[in-house]
């Protein structure tokens, strides 16, 4: 083969390429065998954007956005072309801040602040400027610089926030991209040009508005904008209150960890927690109708330390709660469901013997007594070993189940008697302004930290576990969030600078020819951006003790 050549590898195949063939070149052959774009390549294990020129021998994958890491590429490259498209329509002199801040419906919600209202003609214009950028196909530029040039650069641009979280960076250089010269930084990868960001949507909405973007299940289509209100209302409150504690951002943090007294971060966060759960005690008290707390939420939200603590608040309110979870209604193991790999599917409402469920409630609201199952789950049966219950006059159940919002599990049971709380980490810190820090890695993180400690689970093993945990969230609880009577956010504005200590560790236990290598990076570099936070400082009573341990709890 000639020195000016090179082979790799895709597939089955064994391919030849001029040197300095980059693997969008590569991509570009290949594209018309997949139904959705190649935004990124595997070479030989290792996550590659499209301009990288390919290296003799290597072995290519290409990723598509009906990936995980796919889309969220593209997420992130449609973020740097709003930012871009809002600052040429009104001009870099009239923007004071746009915040990409959460997400709601299948979107981000975003606010613009400076020498303009956000209307619907403005929309229209920043909406018209993106499809102008997505025709020309414009590269969207990569370049590494100094950090010490980074801080300088954004301090010129008016985005302090990033120039405060390049500050704590311990390494020398930082990746920044460009489109037409308007340069930003990014955490994460990028496509390769503006052509790549064709659908999106923008809709007004509250102070702000929502650029709704596609699923990985269906990466050409602009989902239909739904607003979750509930949701939202908790996201935004929680937003207001991270403002009014002046930690907007990753680098705000760091500078509390580093030049305040970070303990009463913690200590204000944490009453703020225990107002709310007391409210809802306050609530729930009201309604003397109510005999059923039902509770539900995603992976690693936190759940079971919220029972307990709300059961001590209901007790306060002159109430009397006893716990019931919904697992000890599984039915007998042989007669699980299994999923479409064979598999037992213990996340569907089939595995519950909701008619048992439901006629053990109803007995209990009628006053009868009632023995109560246990789930063996060595044994995959269903044991009777506790004494009989009976409610009285001031007695109050605390249900805990993913199914607890769906009212096909509490079908026999008047709404007037039930009171659905759902509750999830709904993190309201962002890395900057332009970079949000998105639930799903606060969750995971809680449980690589609770799963390492308290079942001897890897890293490793819960990473590979997290896609199936997201599915079983997806089916089963996130569409009854919004039936919820109330909602509880169990973030804590400080907590991933505390999982750091007890993550990193872990996570660089993953070698680098496990599949999920991949992910522990990311994890890691996400990390990376945070000062650490010693645990001693957090209450004995704290959701995140239920992680981290040291809680006061027997759970």
């Amino acid at each position: 083969m000639a020195k000016d050549m090179c082979r790799v590898y895709i597939g089955n195949e064994e391919k030849v390429y001029e040197k300095g063939t980059t693997y969008e070149q590569i991509a570009e052959e290949y594209q018309e065998q997949y139904s959705d774009d190649i935004v990124l390549v595997f070479a030989d294990g290792k996550l590659q954007e499209l301009p990288k020129k390919a290296k003799q021998g290597c072995k290519i994958e290409f990723v598509t956005t009906a990936s995980s890491v796919g889309i969220a590429t593209y997420r992130r490259s449609m973020c740097l072309l709003l930012v871009k498209a809002i600052y040429d329509v009104v001009g870099r002199e009239n923007v004071k801040k746009v915040r990409i801040q959460f997400s709601v419906s299948k979107g981000y919600y975003c606010t613009a602040k400076g020498e303009f209202a956000i209307t619907e003609e403005f929309l229209k214009r920043v909406r018209e400027k993106m499809h102008q950028m997505v025709q020309a196909c414009i590269p969207i530029k990569k370049r590494s610089v100094h950090v010490d040039e980074a801080i300088a650069l954004f301090r010129k641009y008016g985005m302090y926030d990033k120039e405060r979280l390049f500050q704590y960076r311990r390494v020398s250089t930082v990746n920044l991209y460009s489109i037409n010269g308007f340069e930003d930084y990014y955490y994460g990868y990028m496509v390769p040009n503006t052509s790549y960001l064709k659908y999106f949507e923008l809709y007004p909405y509250d102070e702000g508005f929502v650029m709704q973007m596609p699923e990985k299940k269906a990466p050409k289509e602009v989902p239909d904008f739904c607003p979750q209100h509930k949701l939202f209302g908790i996201l935004k409150e929680s937003t207001k209150w991270g403002d009014m504690m002046d930690i907007e951002t990753v680098g705000d943090l760091n500078d509390q960890v580093t030049k305040r007294d970070v303990s009463e971060v913690i200590l204000v966060q944490e009453a703020l927690q225990e107002k709310k759960i007391g409210d809802l005690a306050e609530q729930i008290s009201k309604k003397p109708s109510v005999k059923f707390v039902l509770i539900a939420g995603p992976s690693s939200s936190g759940k079971t330390t919220f029972s307990h603590r709300l059961s001590i608040q209901l007790r306060a309110q002159g109430m009397n709660p006893h716990p019931i979870a919904v697992d000890n209604y599984f039915v007998d193991r042989e007669r699980t469901p299994r999923d479409e790999n064979g598999d037992y599917n213990f996340e569907c409402l089939e595995a519950i013997d909701i008619e048992l469920f439901n006629r053990n409630m109803t007995d209990l609201l009628e006053g009868k007594e009632v023995m109560l199952p246990t789930f063996n789950f060595k044994t995959g049966k269903r044991e009777y070993n506790t004494p009989a219950k009976k409610l009285k006059e001031n007695d109050i159940l605390v249900i805990e189940g993913i199914h607890c919002l769906n009212d096909a599990l509490t079908y026999q049971l008047n709404s007037e008697n039930k009171f659905k709380i759902y509750i999830s980490a709904l993190t309201q810190l962002n890395i900057d302004e332009h970079n949000r820090i998105p639930s799903t890695d606060g969750r995971l993180l809680r449980r690589i930290v609770r799963d390492a400690r308290t079942r001897g689970t890897s890293a490793r093993q819960t990473i590979a576990m997290w896609p199936s945990v997201r599915r079983g969230e997806e089916a089963n609880i996130f569409p009854y969030q919004e039936q919820a009577d109330a909602m509880f956010n169990s973030a804590l504005n400080y907590e991933l600078a505390v999982l750091k200590q007890y993550a990193e560790p872990i996570l660089f236990g993953i070698e680098k020819d496990c599949k999920e290598y991949v992910e522990a990076k990311r994890l890691l570099k996400f990390l990376d951006y945070f000062v650490g936070i010693n645990a001693e400082s957090i209450p004995q009573n704290s959701l995140l003790r239920e992680f981290v341990g040291g809680g006061c709890f027997h759970i």
